[in-house]
């Protein structure tokens, strides 16, 4: 029927706190009102139950929920929503499975807590998908059988019957240090089965670091050992899941490059990967599927596209062929090429710095002069181990100069680091009350940052149980709402999806604008230091030897200078006027490398 709707109701078992509060979702619903228990309460469980068979879709239990723990959603029923998986009563539902394809890589797009890892662990084999039965979950016959005729099937038969070798990237590399208690050489070369460790290790620069453990590197060195031990490995299929977390733009490459050589010596392989940065799910796919919904309550797999079909329609929110809007607004590029052609100087200076050099017992950093107006926002732009993180530092203080001074005329500074540590014991609320005092924001400061960043949502959860995207949203909150003159913002992507960064990215440019802040920002997705740039500085050298901090520049001259030293082009998607990394042997890069236009 085309008017029968599919009721949703989720429940977060995180902020549902029954013993907390006066049960209003129940006291205020008015089928229980009306003596149907709609909305039961067990302390047992510690979490409210909806009936989605009772529930009339009113949605006065969302509104009322103090804790704001209840999502009531009404589906259109389609003959594409099939259901696939459901973790529980009241909880995320997938509906729909990607299908995988021999000889090609197909790349799966969309926002965090939509199912992306869900989907991948059911490919993997690591999760039986329930079909929505999570009480007497179906076996691998009756599993099979539901995809019966489709091209899914071939896949799933020869997952089920072990035919099929599959090796899947954590999303989460932070877990491998946990796991391995051993140096990397000792894992590394006991999984050796391609024999080509030794090009791996060489290209993904982690050479030098074999004889370390697990429990000492860093989150980039652990995202290329755990690349490295996916790639080195004889597989059948290949599930990498955000697999370029910590890593800078020439690392992203090189990974890409070498999961693309993987698929070049065997079309055989199957290879999926989910990843929030665009260019490289540009760079590196064949194929594109779409994972909409609605975050934590349900996530729809659409068909396959060609990967610029695929991309452009991600960045409108229209799935033309399903006649689907997922987002309300466009992800608009239309602005990338006006900050590219800016290359003005800057004309009346309020932040001048003179050369600065550190020297560490293995590492040195030259930082050349610069001139700063305000409303500028600053990107940096290098490789890891560069010293863009101890530039920072030295412009919050926190690092003192071995040659050179600072002017003291900025009146204070505030700074986001690049890892966020929760060590508070309460709510989000109670951390920022803490955090920044009784200090009273503006009507405009809540329009431009506290309303976008929607923290109301998160304000009765405890800081230690959010995740890290949400605890990134929490630390730019805390830096912007300082009455400060200098901004200093260390990574604000980490953790965030596609859509995420570009809504943090407006927000940082509309406060830099609105109140004529100076704000320098490190950051590894190119498009999103495009998109906040008015000026680049570019970070040359050897990483952890020797490194430059080159004058500021415009975000052209800065853009193609930071490119031609990573020998990467980018060209202009004709449609969203999106930056798409060239193929690396394509006549479109040797021709603009010939003319010395990496950018466009």
């Amino acid at each position: 029927m085309v008017n029968e709707k599919l009721r949703i109701a989720v429940v977060s078992p995180d902020k549902c706190k029954p013993i907390k509060c006066n049960l209003e979702c129940k006291t205020y619903c008015p089928v229980v009102r009306m003596g149907k228990i709609c909305i039961d309460v067990q302390k047992k469980k510690n979490k409210a139950e909806i009936s989605e068979t009772l529930c009339i879709g009113c949605g006065i239990c969302v509104k009322k929920c103090p804790f704001r723990a209840i999502k009531i959603i009404n589906l259109p029923i389609s003959k594409n929503l099939n259901l696939v998986h459901q973790y529980g009563k009241n909880s995320f539902r997938l509906f729909g499975l990607p299908i995988p394809k021999q000889g090609f890589i197909l790349g799966l797009v969309g926002s965090n807590g939509i199912g992306k890892s869900t989907i991948l662990k059911i490919l993997s084999g690591n999760l039986k998908p329930n079909l929505g039965d999570y009480e007497n979950p179906p076996g691998e016959k009756v599993i099979k059988k539901i995809f019966k005729g489709k091209e899914l099937q071939m896949y799933l038969n020869l997952l089920y019957k072990k035919e099929l070798k599959v090796v899947l990237k954590p999303q989460y590399v932070d877990t491998l240090s946990t796991i391995f208690k051993c140096s990397m050489a000792e894992i590394l070369e006991k999984k050796n089965q391609n024999q080509n460790l030794f090009e791996i290790i060489e290209r993904l620069g982690i050479k030098e670091l074999m004889n370390h453990r697990i429990e000492e590197l860093s989150g980039g060195e652990l995202q290329r050992f755990a690349i490295s031990l996916s790639l080195i490995q004889k597989a059948d299929v290949f599930l990498l899941d955000e697999f370029t977390s910590y890593l800078d733009i020439k690392q992203k490459i090189q990974a890409a490059k070498l999961i693309k050589e993987v698929m070049v010596k065997n079309n055989k392989t199957y290879i999926i990967t989910t990843e929030h940065d665009l260019t490289i799910v540009d760079f590196l796919s064949d194929n594109i599927c779409i994972i909409y919904g609605n975050s934590g309550a349900y996530g729809i797999v659409s068909l396959p596209y060609s990967v610029r079909e695929g991309l452009n329609i991600f960045l409108s929110g229209f799935i033309p062929t399903e006649n689907i809007r997922f987002r309300e607004t466009v992800i608009d590029f239309s602005n990338f090429k006006t900050n590219v052609e800016n290359n003005t100087e800057t004309q009346v200076s309020l932040f001048n710095y003179n050369t600065l050099k550190k020297f560490f017992s293995n590492f040195t950093l030259t930082i050349l002069s610069g001139k700063i107006s305000k409303s500028e926002i600053v990107v940096l732009l290098g490789e890891n181990g560069t010293g863009k993180t101890t530039f920072i530092k030295i412009l919050a203080g926190l690092i003192k100069p071995d040659e050179g001074e600072l002017p003291n005329i900025l009146v204070s500074v505030s700074y986001k680091p690049q890892k966020i540590s929760p060590d508070f014991n309460g709510t989000v609320g109670n951390f920022l009350t803490k955090k920044l005092g009784n200090l009273q924001f503006d009507a405009d400061f809540k329009e431009i940052v506290l309303k976008p960043l929607c923290l109301e949502k998160l304000e009765s959860k405890d800081l230690k149980n959010l995740s890290g995207g949400e605890l990134q949203k929490v630390a730019i909150c805390c830096c912007l709402a300082k009455k400060s003159e200098l901004y200093l913002i260390d990574e604000p992507s980490a953790y965030l999806d596609s859509e995420e960064r570009i809504n943090i990215s407006r927000i940082i440019k509309k406060f830099a604008n609105y109140y004529n802040k100076i704000c320098f920002i490190v950051e590894h997705d190119l498009l999103m230091g495009i998109y906040l740039g008015n000026r680049i500085i570019v970070f040359s050298g050897s990483p952890s030897i020797s490194a430059i901090a080159n004058t500021p520049l415009g975000i052209g001259e800065g853009v193609n200078k930071f490119l031609k030293e990573m020998d990467i082009t980018f060209r202009l998607d004709q449609v969203t006027l999106r930056p798409r990394i060239n193929k690396l042997d394509s006549t479109k890069h040797r021709d603009q490398k010939k003319r010395g236009e990496y950018i466009f």
